[in-house]
């Protein structure tokens, strides 16, 4: 036995010396390291020798396999080399050729709006706050003036969680109460951006996630025309300062009075399109003075303070500016219209 592992060995290593390739190494590993080589046949009639010579055999059958897998070792590693050293020799680079451009990442549509949405408020002396996004039902509803049942409540398609009372927020409004009864009595002048979500079928004017940008300030002799005369100079410095705003009156369970703004169709003039749908305008945020109930619960004296409030949507100014038709093409990934942007 032990001259049959030798041989085993001596012819192993001769015939390794002429693989030349990756498939040819393969071959040689399978007929002298595989199951069915001889070397694997050795040690299983292990068991059948006398005790005595078992020993030695076994011993001898191990050194072979370890010298067996340190010259495949050994043999891969120069096949490699010398594999490298001639790619290096017949495989020269042209480097006069020009080189490949780096692609530079850019901004999502979205992102870029809000950024100059957070812009044009800061230079107007807004700071930002953020507030959470999953919400109990008396922050999102009954703080904001909307106790258990009131109909109003059916103008947000809610999230429900299996913890009772615990939803993702419907809309950014919420916040408020957090921020009041964060700073209250001071003084307040913030934006709340952040995303809301809706149980709403899914079209090409909604989408079940989307970012909001609340607005908020409470102080004393706060009136509906400094309101007017935020959301004016709002819309200048967003859509042009060419641009003409109206208010329309309008019903939110958290403000009153409340008040709708639509800006002049900038694609038509005013003079109607399909995109205003013939209208000459485009609304593009809802409005209006804190409601007294909600400016108590957020813990100021309604006799003493008042305040003004504003919702916009990022994605619908988004559309309007840059002439989008879907709101899905905002959320599909697309490169091809990202890449717009």
């Amino acid at each position: 036995m032990l001259e049959q592992l030798d041989h085993i060995e001596r012819q192993a290593l001769s015939s390794l010396q002429n693989a030349q390739d990756d498939d040819a190494l393969q071959r040689w590993k399978v007929a002298y390291l595989g199951r069915s080589s001889p070397l694997m046949k050795a040690f299983d009639q292990l068991g059948s020798l006398p005790k005595e010579q078992r020993p030695a055999i076994g011993r001898r059958a191990n050194q072979v396999k370890q010298a067996l897998e340190a010259a495949f070792a050994e043999r891969s590693e120069a096949l490699r080399q010398a594999a490298l050293q001639h790619s290096l020799q017949a495989e020269r680079l042209d480097v006069s050729l020009p080189g490949r451009p780096l692609v530079r990442g850019r901004l999502h549509p979205i992102t870029q709006t809000l950024r100059q949405i957070y812009r044009i408020f800061g230079d107007m002396g807004f700071q930002v706050y953020r507030s959470r996004e999953v919400e109990s039902d008396e922050f999102n509803f009954g703080l904001l003036n909307m106790p258990p049942h009131h109909p109003a409540r059916d103008m947000w398609d809610t999230f429900h969680t299996t913890t009772p009372g615990v939803l993702l927020r419907t809309h950014t409004s919420p916040g408020q109460i957090h921020v009041m009864r964060e700073y209250c009595p001071e003084p307040i002048r913030v934006i709340l951006p952040g995303m809301c979500y809706r149980y709403e079928q899914v079209s090409a004017r909604k989408e079940t996630q989307f970012n909001q940008v609340e607005g908020l300030a409470v102080g004393k002799e706060i009136t509906m025309g400094d309101l007017k005369g935020v959301l004016t100079d709002f819309a200048r410095r967003m859509f042009g300062q060419q641009v003409r705003t109206r208010f329309r009156a309008s019903h939110f369970p958290f403000t009153e009075p409340s008040a709708e703004m639509d800006i002049e169709c900038f694609l038509c003039g005013g003079q109607g399109c399909g995109v205003c749908s013939y209208s000459g305008w485009l609304e593009i945020l809802g409005s209006g003075m804190v409601h007294p109930v909600v400016l108590r619960n957020g813990g100021y004296d309604p006799a003493q303070y008042s305040g003004y409030a504003f919702g916009m949507g990022p994605e619908r100014i988004a559309m309007l500016r840059y002439q989008i038709e879907d709101i899905r093409y905002l959320w599909a990934n697309d490169m091809r219209f990202l890449e717009q942007f």
